[in-house]
């Protein structure tokens, strides 16, 4: 049973130093703003010559039935393919499947220097753009065979609601729920699919790290998977219109298009795959620091997802 595992001890943290910066000195343990699915800390330390070094630990927490090991292994792996491939993704120097080091099973990356932009940013248009090119570039990396054996199946991650032989529970309650799922039920079997790329699965504005303007870093990879990548485009988009900025959204798909070379497919059923998301907790979901789900907002988006897939 584990015991405390909400924090990093001072003997875990020097542990890990010891290893990969031997002679450093342990100075500070933090926890980084935003809400995180697993337990995250920054560990501080100086290098033996006094210059400043930190790291970010990474540790997982149990959730339903998935193996941490194998969660472990998945963004360690894929955090070297970003790293190789020039994508803003943290430098992975550590991988800790048994927990034998950290306690528990996790990943150890170098600090990145960013914040998360949780509310509206002050140049949507911009902003925009500038996610779009990142996420092309992310599906611009090969994602064969080899690539696939330690990835999550993407389209089936994306669609988990289907699994079932009748709607969920909360799509029942969910005002057109069930409906929508017995259509897209229908529409699963009919969709053509698209050559797999690698995708985030949760690529939105808590999950993306600025400095200076610019992206520095693509966080959260433990659901990395490889399938359609309208899956990603279509979440991405799904969080600008419920933050108020359809028009962001619609540059985001225009310059991802412009950038890719190609239309990206079967866009309406990933939308309408998306908006399942907030259906399983509508009260709690955030869309800013701030604002919850506007119902209305939310409505539109279903529409406008469901006149694209006709």
């Amino acid at each position: 049973m584990e015991e405390n595992v909400d924090d990093l001890t001072e003997q875990i943290a020097q542990n890990l130093l010891n290893i990969i910066a031997p002679d450093s000195l342990l100075t500070s343990i933090t926890v980084p703003d935003g809400s995180f699915s697993n337990y995250t800390h920054i560990v501080s330390a100086k290098l033996k010559d006094g210059s400043p070094y930190q790291i970010v630990v990474r540790r997982y927490k149990v959730f339903g039935d998935y193996d941490r090991a194998e969660k472990a292994r998945r963004e360690f792996k894929t955090f070297q393919l970003l790293n190789q491939h020039q994508v803003p993704a943290p430098e992975v120097l550590y991988l800790d499947e048994t927990g034998g080091v950290l306690g528990i099973p996790g990943i150890v990356t170098r600090f990145v220097e960013g914040k998360l932009i949780m509310d509206a940013p002050s140049n949507p248009l911009d902003w925009a753009r500038k996610l779009a090119k990142t996420l092309a570039k992310i599906h611009s990396i090969p994602c064969k065979e080899e690539e696939q054996k330690f990835l999550l199946r993407g389209n089936e991650e994306a669609t988990w609601f289907l699994k079932y032989d009748a709607p969920p529970k909360y799509m029942q309650e969910y005002p057109g729920g069930a409906d929508l799922w017995h259509l897209m039920k229908n529409l699963y079997t009919k969709i053509q699919a698209d050559v797999p790329v690698l995708l985030h699965i949760d690529y939105w504005s808590g999950n993306i790290l600025w400095d200076e303007n610019e992206i520095s870093a693509v966080i959260d990879w433990e659901e990395a998977a490889y399938g359609d990548p309208a899956v990603d485009v279509a979440y991405a988009r799904m969080n600008m219109i419920l933050m108020g900025l359809p028009n962001a959204a619609d540059e985001f798909l225009q310059v991802y298009e412009a950038e890719t070379g190609r239309k990206v497919e079967n866009l309406g059923f990933w939308e309408l795959a998306a908006a399942i998301r907030p259906m399983t907790d509508p009260a709690d979901w955030k869309v800013t620091n701030t604002e919850g789900l506007s119902q209305d907002i939310f409505q539109q988006f279903m529409d406008g997802a469901r006149s694209r897939v006709g």
